[in-house]
């Protein structure tokens, strides 16, 4: 059943309309903004590129806000490196279900190293991955995770 909870995640990029709202920075927040109860979904947009991410994921906007460095403090092309190699070996667990948990690796991700995604987007991934192998308890390279 935990499992099922946790099945809620669902990632991607989705090419589309400029109807996507841009996301505030988290960078002005208070004790008592990461005090107020937040919705599990964290929408990423980049309206100049019209990408977009939807993470669903229990606990993860939280640990977001507390938890990872803030904006800034990597590199961009640091950031698009590691997604690209954590990307690759999560599309290739979702194709493996009899080998890894089909119920953490759901749905593919469609990241392109030749595609400009900006920061913002790049930034809550690679985040994204970085909670996922922490709460889950999985390496999806040869880095081990961390804060």
């Amino acid at each position: 059943m935990k499992n099922s909870i946790l099945l809620l995640f669902t990632l991607g990029l989705i090419i589309g309309c400029n109807t996507a709202k841009p996301v505030s920075s988290n960078n002005n927040l208070t004790e008592q903004d990461l005090l107020k109860p937040t919705s599990d979904t964290v929408t990423i947009t980049n309206d100049e590129l019209e990408y977009e991410i939807i993470i669903i994921e229990p606990g993860f906007n939280a640990w977001l806000m507390s938890m990872a460095r803030p904006e800034g403090y990597y590199s961009k092309s640091f950031l698009e490196n590691r997604n690209y190699l954590y990307v690759t070996e999560w599309n290739q667990r979702v194709l493996q279900p009899q080998r890894y948990n089909p119920n953490l690796y759901e749905l593919q991700i469609d990241y392109s190293p030749n595609i400009d995604y900006g920061y913002e987007v790049n930034y809550k991934l690679y985040n994204y991955f970085i909670y996922f192998q922490l709460t889950y308890k999985q390496r999806l390279g040869p880095f081990v995770p961390r804060i």
